[in-house]
């Protein structure tokens, strides 16, 4: 009878991070060719960058000495870091847009939590936000701050203020007219379809300069809508349309079964809709519409064309001043940085939601 041999371990130049490399990024030889190829034009594009950014940078706070280096004046930032957080925000009340977004954040922490984040306190909590963190950042009346109207808001509050509100009054909105558009209702359906596809004919800017000059002109006389208040009706009503179609893609998805065995057990159109079809339909169209969420966020940077000091007009006034003359790179840079931080943090929730639903609920 033949001896056993026994089992030797793979060849190491087929395992482990050699393995990865060798398989995917060498093998075969036209894959070495891309890499090399791709490695050498990521070098040349992030050299002449590094050597502006890190290597011949600066971080003082005086503007003569930072003209004399070749590279990236930091110290720009450092002065004018706080105009970008909250434009031109009273100093002494930059405190209150901080306790705001700590107040939310708390609520995103404890909404992270298994046992709290089906708890009704919560919910209440979550309610209540909006309320609580327009009290903080405006003030007045019974809270006993000072009042800060909104044309003093601006820079990186106002962006994430923009989107916030755009995306929690788009997403009902929206709700209602994927539901028309695919309603039999005589009235409901060619409105919802003329609404939608009017509205994504339209450019974002139209829709801001409607909101900001026409809209006015259809409300009271005693009625008065801010700068803020009319961009975030514009928003909204602009990206509602496009989260309809996502979400009219997701009831199409649903199967016919589920809506006939709805009817079977008697359910009625709404508490069909709100328990059996909606959660389905919402679930399979998580990713576009995150890339929506993702979208609003991005352009709120259009605001800035009414009036408003966003992150880039912001950059352009700090810029323009003789103190920091034309330092446009170093804030363009800095508001990447903010804005890529949003939209990852938005990507990587909405990755991590979607690993955990069954593909089976999917």
């Amino acid at each position: 009878m033949a001896p056993e041999i026994p089992d030797r371990p793979p060849p190491r130049l087929e395992t482990g991070a050699f393995g990865w490399v060798r398989r995917n990024l060498l093998w075969p030889w036209y894959n070495a060719v891309l890499t090399a190829l791709s490695l050498l034009l990521a070098w040349s594009a992030a050299k002449p960058f590094w050597n502006w950014a890190v290597a011949n940078a600066t971080l003082t706070l005086d503007p003569a000495v930072a003209r004399q280096h070749t590279g990236a004046a930091w110290g720009y930032i450092r002065d004018t870091w706080p105009i970008f957080m909250t434009g031109i925000y009273p100093a002494e009340e930059r405190w209150r847009p901080l306790a705001a977004l700590v107040l939310v954040l708390a609520l995103a922490g404890l909404s992270l939590l298994p046992r709290l984040r089906r708890g009704r306190a919560l919910r209440l909590a979550w309610l209540a936000s909006p309320l609580a963190v327009f009290a903080l950042i405006h003030g007045g009346g019974f809270t006993g701050l000072p009042a800060v109207e909104t044309h003093y808001w601006g820079g990186l509050m106002l962006t994430v203020l923009l989107s916030v509100v755009a995306m929690a009054a788009a997403f009902p909105l929206s709700v209602l007219l994927a539901l028309g558009r695919t309603s039999e209702l005589p009235v409901a359906r060619p409105f919802c379809v003329a609404y939608i596809e009017v509205v994504r004919g339209v450019p974002l800017i139209t829709i801001l300069f409607m909101a900001s000059v026409v809209l006015p002109l259809f409300l009271p006389s005693d009625v008065k809508l801010d700068k803020v208040m009319r961009a975030m009706v514009g928003i909204t009503l602009f990206f509602a349309a496009y989260l309809a179609e996502n979400i009219r893609g997701g009831l199409q998805g649903i199967p016919k079964g589920q809506y006939e065995a709805a009817d079977a057990l008697g359910m009625g159109y709404w508490k069909k809709m709100t328990v059996v079809i909606l959660p389905q339909a919402l679930r399979i169209v998580i990713p576009p519409m995150v890339n929506n969420f993702i979208a609003i966020l991005k352009d709120t940077s259009l605001v800035g064309i009414v009036g408003l000091m966003d992150l880039l007009q912001i950059a352009f006034a700090t810029t323009s001043s003789p103190k920091w003359f034309g330092r446009l790179e170093e804030a363009n840079v800095f508001i990447a940085f903010w804005y890529w931080v949003l939209c990852y943090g938005m990507s990587s929730y909405s990755a991590r939601l979607e690993r955990k639903i069954p593909s089976a609920d999917r």
